[in-house]
């Protein structure tokens, strides 16, 4: 692409892409996620037989992002009509040019149908129709390897308004007045972080964009970056702006790579074009980037842990204060900002401060993106409303329990979250509300349980993640969620002393006061507390009331 030297080139170009004639159909394959279950063979059929019609003129296959229902892959979206076909394969290729390209009409096999009736738009499927797709608005729509794609579906027009008419100042005011909070679980206002770190003293200052995602089960942040990465960095660029950094860096976990290749291609292209390094499109504004590859350690999801492990050093969190804001990165004022909350930016100066925060609670505005998965029909990723209760997510988005099971809990916010019960399913959830429950949103993964999981097996099991992905730091946690591990261990071997719920309850309660990072597995203390009697059952009655744990008897059938 020709460097655009100023905003109006960006325009222009903007122009220029919308007044080019458009194809008669446009069929947008997943190939991330979808991968699995071979998209790229789909893809590879789709340019074979639009080939061999002829339809290469008229037929535009595109290699797009996550379009969201998991549940449903390989999926795929044939525009202008929004036609949404899940469960394709190699072999349905023919069939879909045949009947759909060329004929006008839907392959019903290969649509949404909850057994009753079936829906062929991808707007009218109950997973798409409950939800609010502001962040994901463009995922499964662009060509995440394309900057003309994104320009043209608007990226980077928020970032040449904002460095060319406003004020830092401005621009943190304006984000303040938003409410965004940080989506990486902690809910710190995005706002007054970036006012803390412009204001501090030192240079030069950081930014740096967390897209680690430890949490086993969630796969938002790697979703944003493999289906629209500039998104994310029009949001650091922002960012950067208002707090004054020259650099950023994306810290992304080894095991996305994928996401690695889509961000790496990104920073490239914007660098080519303009977008980055010295004087971005005319304005003054000097901003570099680059990626860091961790090495996929849990505790980076705690940021000063982040910061030691992009500098080069073991990642270990540090005593707080001083804060990261004016003491991070080589000792310098640094922002840590998760990818979601970076993606959220360019679209508070699309909407204008009020009218996003319109949508939310009180205390928590905006889209928040949930990943859905377990015991659910319609797993996948899932944007909606801050304020939305847990049975409109796992009933009227994800389809409900499959099998005719019923509700058991959901363990939310990963391992350092909760086991939210059935009694809950009509919480709202924001970043206050959880916490009624002793569970916390988090970063968003919601893992649905139904009523064959034991719970005391499902705390074994997050007690043994703690207890591998422990830095090793302090004492209580490198040595506590061993112990921890060591009872639970017992328990669903039929070993357990009478004591040990009440040890297990006991140094679930220390871990979460005396650990230094806080990461300490929440989710074992909520078992316990809705699911008590599963555990006591595992000690007096010497039985598994789920039938898991095979080392116990099953409890007998009602």
């Amino acid at each position: 692409m020709k460097r655009l030297q100023t905003v109006q080139d960006l325009e222009r170009l903007r122009r220029e892409l919308a007044s080019r004639a458009a194809p008669d159909a446009v069929i947008r394959v997943c190939s991330t996620g979808c991968r699995a279950l071979g998209a790229l063979d789909v893809c590879e059929a789709l340019d074979g037989e639009i080939a061999r019609r002829g339809l290469a003129d008229r037929v535009r296959v595109v290699r797009v992002g996550c379009h969201g229902l998991c549940a449903g892959a390989v999926t795929m979206v044939i525009d202008p009509k929004g036609i949404f076909y899940q469960g394709v394969t190699a072999a349905d290729v023919p069939e879909i040019i045949e009947r759909t390209i060329l004929g006008g009409k839907v392959v019903r096999r290969l649509c949404w149908t909850d057994g009753r009736k079936v829906v062929s738009r991808q707007d009218q499927v109950p997973f798409y129709k409950h939800q609010m797709r502001r962040v994901l608005r463009n995922c499964g729509v662009v060509d995440p390897k394309s900057l003309e794609d994104a320009v043209a579906h608007g990226a980077y027009a928020a970032a040449a308004q904002v460095l060319s008419t406003w004020t830092p100042e401005q621009v943190i005011d304006e984000v303040t007045r938003s409410g965004l909070r940080g989506r990486g679980g902690a809910g710190f206002p995005t706002g007054k972080k970036w006012q803390l770190a412009r204001q501090a003293q030192g240079q030069p200052k950081y930014i740096i964009c967390n897209a680690d995602e430890g949490d086993p089960g969630a796969f938002m942040d790697r979703a944003v970056l493999e289906g629209d990465p500039h998104l994310v960095l029009e949001g650091m660029i922002l960012g950067a702006y208002a707090i004054g950094a020259p650099r950023g860096f994306i810290y992304i976990r080894s095991e996305y790579p994928l996401a690695i290749e889509c961000v790496e291609e990104a920073l490239a292209q914007a660098r080519q074009a303009g977008l980055l390094g010295p004087g971005i499109l005319g304005t003054g504004f000097d901003f570099e980037m680059e990626v860091v590859r961790g090495a996929g350690a849990y505790v980076c999801g705690e940021e000063t842990s982040l910061i030691e492990s992009t500098a080069g050093r073991r990642a270990t969190p540090r005593q707080r204060p001083p804060f990261p804001v004016t003491h991070g990165l080589f000792g310098r004022p640094t922002v840590v900002n998760n990818v979601e909350t970076c993606a959220n930016v360019p679209r508070i100066f699309e909407l204008g401060a009020e009218k996003y925060a319109d949508v939310g609670t009180e205390d928590s505005k905006g889209t928040k993106i949930f990943s859905l998965a377990g015991a659910v029909r319609h797993s996948g990723l899932v944007e909606v409303p801050l304020g939305r209760t847990l049975r409109e997510i796992v009933f009227d988005i994800g389809g409900g329990i499959p099998e005719g099971r019923a509700f058991k809990a959901a363990q939310m916010g990963g391992p350092c979250g909760g086991c939210v019960p059935a009694a809950y399913l009509d919480l709202p959830i924001s970043y206050s509300t959880p916490q009624d429950t002793g569970a916390i949103m988090g970063c968003g993964g919601v893992l649905v349980l139904d009523d064959t999981a034991c719970m005391v097996d499902v705390a074994r099991d997050i007690a043994a993640f703690a207890q591998e992905e422990s830095c090793g730091k302090c004492i209580p946690c490198r040595v506590g969620t061993k112990r921890m591990c060591e009872i639970l261990t017992r328990l669903t071997e039929g070993q357990a002393a009478p004591d040990d719920v009440e040890r297990l309850e006991s140094l679930a309660e220390l871990l979460a006061d005396v650990t230094s990072c806080g990461l300490a597995p929440n989710a074992v203390r909520t078992a316990l507390r809705y699911f008590r009697g599963e555990f006591e059952a595992h000690v007096g009655g010497r039985q598994c009331p789920a039938g898991v744990c095979r080392a116990l008897a099953a409890a007998p059938a009602p």
